[in-house]
This record gives structure tokens, sequence and C-alpha cells, in this order.
């Protein structure tokens, strides 16, 4: 029955079924004793799970306030920073005892009168253990910034995730789920990428340059002058038109990367309305165009870098010849100006001296891909909810139902009205039908209730109360919303039917099955209750789907009720079904329904005509069909089409 939809409903993995699936299908087996050893091994391995101590408020916090920068990221473990800055010094000073040592070795042990193979064991043994102690200070390094990495990203994924929890279902009408999934996703990778290795090592080479610059000067002032002054303001030219360069380049990258995966997603998602229309080479074409604007932009921070790479390479030789060539030169004709071992190491640190200006420069494309994430998602969390929690906003005492509409009007664009000058109250108990053509305001009504949106004039009060005025907590756990298009959750059945009461006793549960005729559906399926939901319940059918809603809103327990054309996708004996369902819903609660099929708001007992925005005809089916007005009408065309 029901379409059939539900025996595609496969069993959870493992074998015999969960043990409290005993109400249907075969009941539990017990754990094969061949097989207990290793179940117990890792019983005896899980970590104790301490009470969730999440905690999620409309307003945010002070320090979600924060304006999101990577130095309020790292602030939030100012030990990690510091033993962290601590290993970078560490590194930068190790790294760069060598050449001195050189230069103490071949002055003081290799050149006459000086010939001391003592001196130049010494000198030996403590370039190892410099090299011993920054490897140590590298392996230390590596490991604090790879967990500090992982704890602010933790951080800020919740932090983004919380964020989006409170965002305006306006919101996400206009924003693409691929581009949400991107911030999520590829942008946080980026930073935790340049958090876990590219900020140390820029760090470590912006160090490295200053330790460098100071042997420079202490071996030879002459020479140190002629490379800094000399040599690296052409470099520090190129790497400032890079850095600009690829700033533009990495923010299209961001964007195109986000396009893909929003037109992957939507393509997706809407597989099976491509496959029934034979879209599939127009998406194809789609897609590509998308992908190649994002390979255009990743091609041109390519070639950036291609340029800049053997430049700034062929700049370094330039000026290690150059400093070869003026010292060789002052040491032939001034040996007291500059001996052997100076010229030696003052060699070897000009040689290492442009090696951080390149690897900065490789590092930096690590640092605008995390600099355009940051802005990225700094925007993201400066998005503020267009329906806002006031700072005042008291709790909503339990609520008998009465909804007014004080002369509302409403608009999702400003400039183009939806709702105009709409006054109309609902008694408790009472259910109210809005009917009308497609587009005349009756879903907005219903978002107006559930204050998914607020109204541009006049207000929406329930029991009296202002919604602007009370906590959404308060007030959305007293309403219960049943859409069109039921979304069910990865889960189970039990899941899904006490999503609003997770945790709930199972004769509880099975009290919300029975009301809403949901047992020939729970006791068919192979592990009842526990048998597992696949995506979005795509194996179950359309009547089923909606059953297992009205099962959730029922669990619920809600005062008010508000239903969107809850029977509209739905064949007769599906629709017939959940009729019934509805009836036990219904009974002593306020509920709104948007009928777009007249039976079921000839249930109702009120009906509102609604047409361009503004109630044309209010009263009871009878009074409607007596006053020959647009239901009359609406009604005449129905029976015509019915008996046809």
């Amino acid at each position: 029955m029901f379409g059939g939809g539900g025996g595609m409903v496969g069993p959870p993995i493992g074998g015999g079924g969960p043990p409290g699936s005993q109400q249907a299908g075969l009941p539990f087996g017990g754990i094969p004793y061949e097989l207990q050893a290793g179940v117990d091994l890792l019983l005896a391995e899980e970590p104790e799970r301490s009470d969730s101590d999440a905690v999620f408020t409309q307003l945010p916090t002070a320090n979600e306030k924060k304006r999101l920068s990577l130095t309020s990221l790292l602030m939030e473990y100012p030990g990690m920073l510091a033993l962290t800055t601590f290993l970078v010094a560490t590194i930068a000073v190790a790294t760069q005892v060598g050449p001195s040592l050189v230069s103490y070795a071949i002055n003081h042990g290799l050149t006459p009168p000086h010939y001391d193979y003592a001196v130049v064991v010494a000198c030996a043994a403590l370039y190892f253990v410099s090299v011993a102690v920054s490897a140590g200070a590298q392996w230390g390094q590596a490991r604090v910034t790879g967990r500090l990495a992982s704890w602010v990203m933790n951080d800020l994924r919740i932090k983004v995730f919380r964020h989006l929890q409170r965002l305006s279902l306006d919101f996400f009408t206009e924003e693409k789920a691929g581009v949400l999934m991107s911030r999520m996703t590829s942008d946080i990778e980026n930073l935790q990428q340049l958090l876990q290795d590219g900020l140390a090592q820029f760090a470590v080479q912006g160090l490295t340059m200053v330790v460098i610059t100071a042997f420079l000067f202490a071996t030879n002032v002459e020479l140190a002058a002629i490379t800094v002054f000399g040599v690296l303001p052409p470099l520090v030219a190129m790497s400032i038109w890079f850095r600009r360069a690829s700033e533009r380049g990495y923010d299209r990258v961001r964007d195109g990367i986000a396009l893909v995966l929003a037109d992957l997603s939507e393509s997706l998602q809407g597989v099976r309305i491509v496959t029934a229309h034979n879209r599939q080479r127009y998406n194809i074409e789609t897609h590509r165009d998308v992908v190649g604007d994002y390979r255009d932009a990743n091609n041109y921070t390519g070639r950036i870098a291609s340029i800049y790479g053997p430049a700034s390479q062929m700049l370094s030789v330039f000026g290690q010849v150059l400093i070869l060539g003026i010292g060789g030169l002052m040491f032939l004709h001034n040996p007291q100006e500059i001996n052997l071992g100076q010229l030696t190491a003052f060699f070897l640190y000009v040689n290492r001296f442009f090696a951080p200006i390149q690897l900065l420069t490789q590092q930096y494309n690590t640092f605008q891909q995390g600099r355009a994430s940051v802005l990225k998602l700094r925007s993201l969390l400066e998005t503020e909810p267009s329906v806002r929690e006031a700072a005042d906003a008291v709790e909503l005492p339990e609520i008998h139902g009465e909804i007014r509409f004080d002369h509302v009007s409403f608009g999702y664009d400003a400039t183009v009205p939806v709702l105009h000058d709409v006054d109309l109250t609902i008694s408790p108990g009472e259910t109210v039908a809005f009917v009308g053509a497609t587009g005349a305001g009756k879903s907005t009504m219903a978002k107006l209730v559930t204050r998914f949106y607020d109204p541009t004039a006049g207000r929406v009060l329930i029991d009296g109360y202002d919604l602007r005025t009370v906590t959404l907590g308060s007030l959305r756990s007293q309403l219960g919303v049943v859409p069109q298009e039921p979304f069910l959750f990865a889960g189970t059945i039990r899941d899904n039917i006490s999503f609003a009461r997770p945790g709930a006793p199972d004769d509880e549960v099975w009290n919300a099955v029975h009301q809403v005729g949901l047992e020939e559906l729970v006791h068919r399926l192979p592990y009842g209750l526990d048998t597992p939901v696949h995506e979005r319940g795509q194996s179950l059918s359309s009547g089923e789907r909606q059953l297992i809603a009205l099962g959730r809103a029922f669990m619920a327990e809600p005062r008010v009720l508000v239903l969107d054309e809850a029977t509209s996708n739905l064949d007769l004996k599906s629709e017939t079904l959940v009729e019934g369902a509805l009836d036990r819903l219904l009974e002593g609660r306020t509920a709104v329904l948007i009928a777009h099929r007249l039976s079921t708001a000839m249930r109702a007992d009120r009906i509102v005509v609604v047409g361009d925005g503004r109630l044309l005809e209010v009263g009871s089916h009878d009074e409607l069909v007596a006053l020959g007005g647009h239901y009359a009408e609406m009604f005449q065309t129905w029976m015509t089409q019915s008996h046809a």
C-alpha cells in the first residue's frame, strides 16, 4: 500500500538488527560467540561520554560577536601560541649558527698560523648540536601547530554551524547550498593548512631573514649594505607585485570553487528531474562552463607564480655572484678588511638570505588562500538574521491558540508587497483554511505565524503577545509545522518521529504512531521503528513520508499547528489516510491549513479566500457557497472536474 515505497527501506548494517526492534521482524539473536571477544575489546577501549555541554541561544555571545581574524582565532589558545613562538625562534636561530661556526673553524683551525684540528672538531660538534636542536624544535613545532590548528578549526566549524542555525529563512532562500558547503569545507580546510604549516613557516622564514641580516652586518658592514640595499629592493618590488596579483587570483579561485560546488549540489539534488527531462547534455555544458571559469582562475595564479619564481631565483643567483666578486676583490686587495673565514661565512649567509624570500613567496600562496577564506567566513559570520530575537524578549507562556493578524502587510522585497493590510482573528481551537490561486499569499501568512518572517507593517499576535516581543524558542516550541514536502533526516523512523523531543519514551512514540495511523508501515518494515531512513526518505512513498511528518508534529505536542498544503501531492488512497491522521492531530488545537484541495478546506471551521495579498472572503463552506463569490466559483469548478 502507499505506493509500495516502504519495501525499499534497507536494514541497518550489522546483521541481527537492534534489540529494540522485537515489535517487527526477527528478534535480536545476540552476538556470535566467536565475535564476542572483539566486541568486549572495543567496549573496553570506548571512552566515557559525558553529558553534552552544547548550548544554543538566538542571541550571540560577546565572544561570538568578535570580528573573525587569524589573530582572534589564535588568541583563544595563548599557551599554545607562546610555545609555538618559542619553537619558531629556536628554529630560526639554531639553523643559522652553522656559517659562523664554519668561519671560526677556518680562521682558527685551518689557516696559518692557526692550524688546530681540535678547533675544527669542536666546531663540527657544535654544528651537529645546532642541527639536532633545530630538528627537535621543528618536530615540536609541527606537533604543536598541528594540534593548535585542529582545535582552532574545531571551534571555527562549530561557530559557523551555530551561526547558520540563527540565520533566517530568507538567507537560505537567496544563498546557494553549494556555496555554504564550500565555506564549511574548502574554506576551513584552507585555514587549517595555513594554521598548521603556513603561519609557522612564515614566522620561521621571516625571523630567519632578521637573524641572517644581523649576522651579515656583524660579519662585514660594507658587503651587508650592498646585499640589503642593492640586491634586495628589486626582489621586494617583485614580491609586492606578486602579492597584489595573487590576491586577485585567489579571490577568483575561492569564488570559482564555491560556484562549482553549488552547481554540483544542485545537479545531484535534482538528478531525478534532470533524468526525467533528458537534461544531461545541457547540465554537462553548464558545469563545463563553471569548471572552466575555475580552471581559468587557477591558470591565472599559476602564470603569476611561474613569472615570480624563476625571476626571484635569477635575482638570487645574481646577488650571490655579485657578493662573491666584490668580496673576493676585497679579500685579495685588503685581507685585513675581510678574511677567508668571514668571506666564506658571508657567502653562505647570502645563499641562505634569498632562500627565505623564495620560501615566503611559495608560502604566500597558502597565506592568500587562507586570507581569502577568512574574508569569506567573516562575511558569513557578519550576516545578521532578518528575524531577530529582541534583547528584552520574554518567554511566551503556555498558549491557548488565539492568532491575530493586526493590519499586517508584508513583502519579501520591500518594494513589492505580497500582503496588504490583512486583518483577521483565529479563535483558540479553531481550524482555518486559506485557499486561493498560486502566489496569492496563503503560504506567506503561514510563515508569518511561525515567525519565519516579520511583517513590514502591522503585528502578528498569539494570545495577545506580539511575536516580536517573545523568545523564538518559547514560540516555536508551541507550534507544529507540516510542510508540503516533508523533510526526513538521516537516522531511523524513531529518530524522525521524535525529532522535536529526542529521547522520548517508547510509549509516547508508539502513541504518535497510533494516532497518525503508522502502525501498518512500522510493523511491515524489517526493523520497525529502528529501520533506517535513506537520504531525505527517498525510499518511502509520499504518503508514508507525510504520515511520519504528521507523527513528528504530534510528538511536538503543539498548541498551534500549521500545515502547508500537506495533502496536495498525494494519491487518493494516501490522501484518505493522511486526512484521517489530520482529524486526530487537529483535535483541540488551533490550526492554519494552506489548502490546495478543496476537500481539505471543507473540513475547516472557517475558510479564508486570499487573492492578490488581500482577504476576499471569510466564512464556513456553506456560507461561502451561498455567497456566490470567489469560493463558490472555485467549488463549482472543483465539483465539475470531480464528476468529469
